[in-house]
């Protein structure tokens, strides 16, 4: 899935992805499909999240595996496609309280 955010995967997008992902016990593995060198990094490493310089555009492949990989798949993907719950010029949208978390 496309990252929709107008200032891409910056450190607010990246933590809000980290803490998600690290809510789980599945691995997960993210890569950015957009770049000409695509390299694999652990989504719950927010040092290793910000070397994929993903940008606006930018197509993530996220991975999980483990007993609860489909929870934190889906919950990921709900992230990105979210805007990592930013408006798209990068701030924070408030929370909504009818919105279910899982984990």
């Amino acid at each position: 899935m496309a990252v929709p955010n107008r200032q891409g995967m910056h450190a607010r997008p990246v933590m809000a992805f980290v803490d998600l992902a690290q809510k789980f016990s599945a691995d997960i593995a993210v890569s950015n499909i957009s770049r000409e060198l695509v390299e694999v990094v652990d989504g719950k490493s927010a040092m290793q999240m910000m070397l994929l310089e993903a940008t606006q555009g930018s197509v993530l492949r996220i991975r999980a595996t483990g007993g609860d990989a489909v929870l934190a798949a889906d919950a990921l993907v709900a992230l990105v496609r979210n805007a990592f719950g930013m408006d798209q010029a990068g701030a924070s949208r408030p929370a909504d309280p009818g919105a279910s978390q899982s984990g």
